[in-house]
């Protein structure tokens, strides 16, 4: 598709069609970098996003995990 640049205060822009923006998933932050000669324009990456989604509370685990543990006093020595 071929566009042109317009004028947009001091700087220039461009009109990026809602179907390219739909496309490329981009929202509303864009990461924007060059390669070589080329302008890349991606959609941001949030390397932390949705590490605490399945997040459970500890007050909320119903399972308590260390219960199968035995304390370091009970077990046996370690053979070599």
């Amino acid at each position: 598709m071929e566009t042109h640049l317009r004028k947009v205060g001091n700087s220039q822009g461009i009109i990026i069609p809602a179907s390219f923006i739909e496309a490329c998933s981009l929202k509303n932050d864009v990461d924007l970098r060059i390669e070589g000669n080329t302008l890349v324009i991606e959609a941001l990456k949030k390397p932390r996003a949705g590490w605490f989604d399945n997040y459970k509370d500890e007050e909320v685990v119903q399972d308590d995990v260390w219960n199968d543990i035995l304390p370091d006093d009970i077990t046996e020595e370690w053979q070599w």
